[in-house]
């Protein structure tokens, strides 16, 4: 599994509680309805505040699904 620093944990767990809460919003201002949407949002903020986010795997031939 990949290394999160504690920051970035925690930056990930308040805006995964504002999912919960239903306060959260996507940049166009609509609800964010989708679990995986509201993580992509905590990684992405938690990388702009400057947190340590390892780098998105890349899809090679090897492991692409079929």
């Amino acid at each position: 599994m990949a290394k999160y620093s504690k920051k970035a944990q925690d930056k990930i767990g308040e805006v995964m509680k504002e999912f919960k809460e239903g306060e959260l919003k996507t940049s166009a201002g609509k609800k964010v309805k989708d679990r995986d949407q509201a993580i992509a949002i905590g990684i992405s903020e938690a990388k702009q505040a400057g947190y340590k986010v390892p780098k998105q795997k890349k899809e090679t031939p090897k492991t692409k699904k079929k």
